[in-house]
């Protein structure tokens, strides 16, 4: 085994914070991470108020600037219209080259 997966030295760097790692809880089975993470949320303080102001700023980011900044340029249009005005965007004109 390499030295960067040896158990017992992960248990000795957790014993140093009060943490006992038991052989169960070292499998990374998918239900032992998520109950890690799940454990890790319901002791959070600090961690849920951050969370929650992370989850206030992508709400006004995704939610609210979208309105201002980024109107339906193709609303009313049907689907032929909207396909050429699309392909006037993308595709350069004769005079924009020269």
């Amino acid at each position: 085994m390499s030295k960067f997966c040896d158990k017992e030295r992960i248990s000795e760097f957790f014993s140093n914070f009060g943490v006992k790692i038991t052989p169960k809880i070292m499998k990374f089975t998918p239900r032992n991470v998520v109950r890690f993470y799940v454990e890790g949320f319901r002791s959070m303080t600090l961690g849920r108020t951050l969370w929650a102001i992370i989850l206030i700023k992508l709400f006004i980011m995704f939610a609210i600037l979208k309105i201002f900044f980024f109107p339906d340029l193709l609303s009313g249009l049907n689907a032929e219209q909207k396909a050429d005005h699309v392909m006037e965007q993308l595709t350069p004109t004769l005079q924009d080259q020269r």
